[in-house]
């Protein structure tokens, strides 16, 4: 078993970059607005997928943002954020706040969460954190927010991103009772 300090020397990728991209993108994700605000007050957001749980107890959340998005410094020194999951509905701000050189809060409404985090309105769910901690890795910074309060709109479809185009969900049933149970009591 190899120890998760001293990992082994990684063999050089056999893939370029673009490959990677086209490979992740298969993986199909939720999409994110993840807000906090500026150095002035001001509010800022930007559209994420890198989105997970990590801990119900305490409860965790994470996101990852590129060390060359203008923002990042910004969401490293924030002391609190707030992660929106959309919902089908709100494609176009999904896109609005993936724009750049625009003012993304332009014309769109939001109200103050904890801290005066910005809140968008209608969200699936709408997570507020502690900017808990934070891990460089590569090209990105992890970020681990412990969640102060969450909320969501029961029955609201999620807006969902796969292959470079977005979806929403088609219900393919519930979870067989086999697969329902827990893994671990």
């Amino acid at each position: 078993m190899t120890s998760s300090l001293h990992p082994p020397s990684p063999a050089a990728p056999s893939f370029s970059a673009s490959e990677f991209r086209n490979a992740l993108g298969m993986f199909a994700t939720g999409v994110t607005i993840v807000t906090a605000r500026g150095n002035g007050g001001e509010p800022v957001g930007l559209t994420a997928s890198s989105f997970n749980s990590v801990s119900l107890h305490p409860p965790l959340v994470l996101w990852s943002l590129a060390h060359k998005t203008s923002t990042h410094e910004l969401f490293t020194r924030c002391e609190r954020y707030a992660i929106h999951v959309l919902a089908v509905e709100q494609r176009e701000l999904a896109e609005r706040f993936a724009t750049r050189g625009v003012d993304r809060f332009a014309g769109v409404p939001w109200g103050e969460g904890r801290g005066g985090v910005p809140l968008l309105p209608g969200a699936a769910a709408v997570f507020e954190c502690v900017n808990r901690s934070q891990y460089v890795e590569g090209d990105h910074t992890i970020f681990v927010g412990q969640v102060e309060r969450c909320a969501h709109r029961a029955g609201a479809s999620p807006l969902l991103y796969h292959g470079g185009m977005f979806y929403t969900e088609h219900p393919l049933g519930s979870l067989s009772a086999r697969a329902a149970r827990p893994l671990h009591k």
